[in-house]
Formats: C-alpha cells, structure tokens, sequence
C-alpha cells in the first residue's frame, strides 16, 4: 500500500527558524504558493493520481482559493495546523485553539467534515501525547503524525510500528498512519518524503520502497520549486537539507508516480482491515 500526501505550506513555513517564526515574519516573504500548487495540480493530472493535502489554516484563511481548488478536483483535505508551529512547544490550550482554526477555515470553505490530521514535522512526542485527546475531541479519527524513529524534532521511536495501526491514548482511539521506515544497517532509514526524498537517488526510493509493504509519502510545494529563495537564518546543513535535489523533485516524482500504484489515504481507510491491525496503548 502506497498513500500519496502533500502537506500545503509555503516555502517559508520552516521550523525551528526564529527569522520565518511567525506569521509577522510571513507578511514580509515573497507568495510562491499558487505556483508550486498549479505544478502539483499538473502532475497528479497527467498521472490520473489521488492524493491528500494536508492544509494550514492560515492558507485557507489567506488564499481560500487555494483550498476551494484543491476540494473543486476532488482532493481529500486534512488539518496541518493553523500557525504550523511545533506542537509539543504549545500547551495543550494553544494547540486545541490551533487545531480547531485550522478545521473550522477548512470545513467553513469546503462544506465537508475534516477526518484527518497531521502535525508540522511530527512534532507529537512521548512528551506530549495529550495532543491525541483533543485531536479525538475536536473530531479527528485518522492521525498521521507518528514518526516512529528519531529525528530532530523528536519522533516517536517507541510507538513500536511503522505500519498502519490503532492508536489508544486515556481512553481515546485513533486510526494512526506513521511515517513508514526500513531498517538498513542496523538503523531505521525513512525515504518517502521531503528532504529525504530529495537527497535519495530515485534507484534506491525504488528499491525501498519495493521491500516495503507500506509506504507513506509526505511532499511540499516547496520540494519542487528550485527557484525558490534562501531562506533567512538557516544553518549550512538546514540549508543542504532545504535546497538538496530541488531541480530533479519533479521528474522524481513523476518517475515515482509511474513505478507504483498510489493512493490516498480515504482509500487507504477503507481498504485496510482495522480489526486486524494492531492495536497500540501508548
């Protein structure tokens, strides 16, 4: 199973960057969101492909057209937050008034219920595992915020699968899709989305992903767009991670698209056996 994801943000929408922190920041970048959309548009359509978009609310409240368009295709739309901060450097307050933005905007412009949802770089932890009982209050049936091994911000490595499962948190039950990983060497090695898609060559993209039965992927707008500029303040090695293979992301993807069958993830939903998947308390 093959799930095709794109989480709606602009080039600027970086974490841990106290120069394109907030929105106050956002006002002064320069808008390259309707581009990269219409490229995505153009890719799906050539390869008669479905996928789910992950959207902020702060997209939908300032460009709703870009929300309306993605619906008007036939898209699924998920929440990524309204502010796209980390979520485990909000207090349980902040983040339920994030989220819940973010679903009202997407709900109000589309008409239709929000089920899904994913946190800015996966940033639900073992510390902050409460994020789960809002997301159920507000609505959320289909999390996709595991990255069951470590990185820089956090993962989850003791979430103990990278396969669909069910999620149990206080009595709370999520359908939870991670982050797929593979284990090479001796580590666990993630392929299928952003800087890691972009920094593989497609030969090994493919071969992961042929060993794997499951495979998440997870893209930007701003993984296509190799005329984007330099972000301010970012490090040497946050800059290789943000500007590396931007100038093949297209064709790799398209190659990608074309090697395996994807779907999105209202398919996968359905199509998965879910008293059969196993069941996690964390």
């Amino acid at each position: 199973m093959n799930i095709l994801t794109f989480d709606i943000e602009d080039w600027f929408h970086v974490l841990d960057n106290d120069l394109t922190k907030t929105s106050s920041e956002w006002k002064n970048m320069e808008v390259r969101i309707h581009d990269n959309m219409e490229l995505i548009f153009s890719i799906l359509e050539k390869n008669n492909q479905k996928a789910t978009f992950f959207c902020l609310g702060w997209i939908a409240e300032k460009y709703p057209e870009i929300i309306r368009e993605i619906d008007n295709r036939g898209y699924e739309i998920g929440s990524h937050t309204r502010m796209h901060q980390l979520s485990y450097s909000q207090t349980p307050k902040e983040f339920k008034l994030d989220v819940s933005h973010s679903i009202n905007s997407l709900e109000d412009l589309t008409g239709k219920k929000v089920r899904s949802f994913r946190s800015p770089g996966f940033s639900i932890t073992e510390n902050n595992k409460w994020t789960f009982e809002i997301l159920h209050e507000l609505g959320i049936e289909i999390d996709c915020s595991i990255f069951p091994a470590n990185r820089a911000h956090g993962g989850f490595p003791t979430y103990g699968t990278s396969e669909p499962s069910i999620l149990k948190f206080n009595g709370c039950t999520l359908k939870e899709f991670p982050i797929n990983t593979y284990k090479l060497l001796g580590k666990d090695v993630v392929f299928s989305g952003g800087g890691y898609f972009r920094i593989f060559p497609l030969s090994v993209i493919k071969y992961l992903n042929s060993k794997s039965p499951y495979v998440m992927s997870y893209l930007h707008p701003r993984d296509f767009d190799k005329n984007q500029p330099m972000i301010p303040g970012l490090s040497k090695f946050r800059q290789f991670k943000s500007y590396v293979g931007l100038s093949g992301a297209q064709k790799k993807l398209e190659a990608w698209l074309n090697a395996y069958d994807f779907i999105d993830i209202n398919e996968a939903d359905r199509k998965i056996e879910w008293g059969n998947v196993k069941s996690i308390e964390i």
